[in-house]
């Protein structure tokens, strides 16, 4: 064998290294200051409701039938387990999606602002392995911030509120454990509903040097989406727009399921993954890394 080949050899990426540097990646991003406030943001969502509604019905009244709100906050003081499907609905249209573009949109220029991308690129990982560890470390940060949502609203249930067996948006009867692998269900196509902001967040974090602005812009775009999609005159538009079905997890609550929705929903989040993703991959390898 010859020296270029036994170096070649050398540098070859192997799939325990790839295992440890995502675990580096998890490390640092589960470590900073930012993520930490961002989730205990998240925790104190369903502390809040939970503690808002309970107020509400200290003098025996329902609460939350004649709202606007979700669907579900009229049915939290019946079964304390409705208070984690009113907390994921109550945070997704903006604190959840918020926090995956905060993360998202650091991911890479976070690191070229701080002068320590160029350091994991002579490492032997290689631009598209580092780019796919960056989105494998968003999409946990998806689940993990979605389950923190999930876990907080059903303690905070448990406490204030009786739990037992529940009755869906159909009106049918299921038992209690039914209802909470079918919050289980929720828990993980809300954070499925998140893989497109997180594209959107890391393709933008490709563009620039600068870990604020691209967590800005990313911040913004899903600010200008959000607000495209409550304009009737755009109801065209509307079936595209990444954040249009997200709500659609409430059909999981029926009975039977309603899957239309819902793989409208996946099926466009794969697709934004898919193109944005492709975009921040187009842009990575070929970016001149100086900083």
């Amino acid at each position: 064998m010859s020296r270029a080949e036994t170096v070649s050899a050398s540098v070859q990426p192997r799939p325990l290294w790839t295992l440890g540097l995502f675990r580096d990646e998890l490390r640092t991003t589960f470590r900073r200051w930012r993520t930490l406030a961002l989730l205990g943001v998240l925790a104190a969502v369903p502390v809040l409701v939970g503690i808002a509604v309970r107020i509400e019905t200290g003098d025996g009244s329902s609460g939350g039938g004649g709202g606007g709100g979700p669907a579900f906050v009229s049915q939290i003081t019946n079964n304390g387990l409705f208070l984690v499907f009113t907390a994921l609905a109550a945070t997704l249209p903006f604190f959840l999606p918020m926090a995956v573009g905060v993360v998202a949109g650091d991911a890479v220029a976070g690191e070229a602002g701080s002068g320590t991308l160029r350091y994991l690129l002579v490492a032997p990982a290689g631009r598209t392995r580092l780019l796919l560890t960056k989105y494998a470390t968003v999409m946990v940060f998806c689940l993990a911030a979605t389950l923190v949502v999930a876990v907080s609203a059903l303690a905070v249930g448990a406490l204030l509120f009786p739990l037992g067996d529940l009755t869906t948006i159909s009106g049918t009867r299921i038992t209690f454990g039914e209802g909470l692998v079918r919050a289980l269900l929720i828990a993980l196509v809300v954070s499925a509903s998140l893989l497109g902001v997180a594209a959107l967040g890391l393709f933008v974090s490709t563009l620039t040097d600068s870990g604020i602005a691209a967590m800005a812009t990313t911040v913004g775009l899903l600010i200008t989406v959000q607000i495209l999609d409550q304009i009737p005159q755009l109801h065209a538009l509307h079936p595209y727009l990444f954040s249009h079905h997200w709500l659609s997890f409430a059909d999981l609550m029926r009975e039977p399921v309603h899957w239309d929705d819902l793989t409208k929903n996946l099926g466009l989040q794969v697709l934004y993954a898919a193109v944005f993703g492709s975009a921040a991959w187009a842009r990575f390898t070929t970016r001149d890394v100086t900083a």
